[in-house]
């Protein structure tokens, strides 16, 4: 049943995630996902119409394609990105001890990465593919929505051989992005890890990361969920569409059988955090201006995983996600500019 009443320590099924966190681990989250460097431009609904994008969505596409969309895309500015990495940045940003796998190419994109997730205090623990360094064209509506067109390249090479179990069953939480399910080796690579972090008495969570991916691969998500995953991470359409649900109580009443903490993103009307059995709901953080959302969900991911692997009750992870996510909505870019841990000090969070 719906609730809006605060949520405490006492639900059964935070209790048996904790006990699970308390053997030692050397990092707090290890993220699987996507290396890309985006590549961000502000623009107008017309641009996006004219090029036949889905505003808000992410669609891939080849080396041709984000070429002719970096021709005609405006001024534009390179940061590097990627939903976990992003995530991964964020935790290492409130204080965190995180780790990142990902594949990028002999290039100088890849060497831009490498530099900047490490220089953002993130252990990296990827590797170099043959083919060049993903990119992601984003491009920025006045009202604040991000459009993005990926290029995949050495992401595509993410396999089993790209995985340290070691490592893997030495994190607190196994995350992994949903970008990652669109090929066969990198569903191997997932398997392979949860079943290192399982193996541990570890968490794995997952991010649903696009809609798109949720509808090219709904099936196997919901096994993976069903089989694998302790903690969801999703927006309300995400979700939505998983579950074939029209509206949130429905939603809630299908998370129900997954029998998963359930996290849902709802944008400005904040998250709602879904343990099992009781819900609850926590606003959206106080922002001045909406410049760009590219990387919100990441953000809000972070700081939920910050204050869930450091032991906080569930209100308070959420609201250091929301807070988290409103810092990275106020700037250009996918990653905290300013220290999170400072803010969380600041709020009293």
């Amino acid at each position: 049943m719906w609730s809006k009443a605060p949520v405490t320590l006492a639900f059964l099924q935070i209790n048996r995630n904790r006990k699970l966190l308390m053997p030692e681990a050397r990092y707090d989250v290890i993220g699987i996902g996507s290396a890309i460097v985006d590549i961000l431009a502000r623009t107008n609904d017309d641009f996006i119409n004219a090029h036949g994008m889905v505003k808000g969505t992410m669609a891939l596409c080849t080396a041709e394609q984000s070429k002719l969309i970096y021709d005609r895309m405006g001024k534009a500015v390179e940061i590097s990105g990627g939903s976990a990495a992003n995530s991964m940045a964020g935790i290492a940003s409130l204080g965190g001890n995180p780790a990142f796998i990902g594949k990028v190419g002999k290039d100088h994109l890849g060497e831009v990465f490498a530099h900047d997730i490490k220089v953002g205090g993130v252990e990296f623990l990827g590797s170099l593919g043959t083919k060049p360094t993903a990119t992601c064209h984003i491009l920025v509506t006045p009202d604040g929505q991000r459009t993005m067109n990926t290029f995949l390249g050495a992401c595509t090479e993410m396999g089993p051989e790209d995985i340290d179990e070691k490592k893997v069953a030495d994190a607190h939480v196994l995350y992994i992005e949903g970008y990652q399910w669109d090929t066969p080796q990198a569903k191997a690579a997932i398997r392979k890890a949860t079943k290192a972090s399982k193996g541990a008495g570890r968490q794995v969570a997952l991010s649903l990361s696009d809609p798109f991916v949720v509808e090219r691969h709904r099936g196997d998500l919901l096994g993976l969920i069903k089989d694998e995953i302790d903690i969801l991470f999703g927006n309300e359409d995400e979700i939505f569409r998983l579950y074939e649900a029209g509206d949130l109580a429905t939603a809630v009443e299908r998370l129900r059988g997954a029998k998963v903490l359930a996290v849902m993103t709802r944008g400005a009307k904040g998250a709602v955090v879904f343990d099992g059995q009781t819900t609850a709901a926590v606003d959206a953080a106080p922002v001045e201006k909406v410049v760009d959302t590219t990387g919100a969900g990441d953000l809000f991911a972070a700081g939920f995983l910050f204050g869930f692997t450091h032991g906080r009750p569930l209100l308070s992870c959420a609201r250091i996600g929301s807070m988290a996510a409103a810092e990275v909505i106020s700037h250009m870019g996918a990653r905290p500019e300013v220290p999170l841990r400072d803010l969380l000090v600041k709020q009293g969070l």
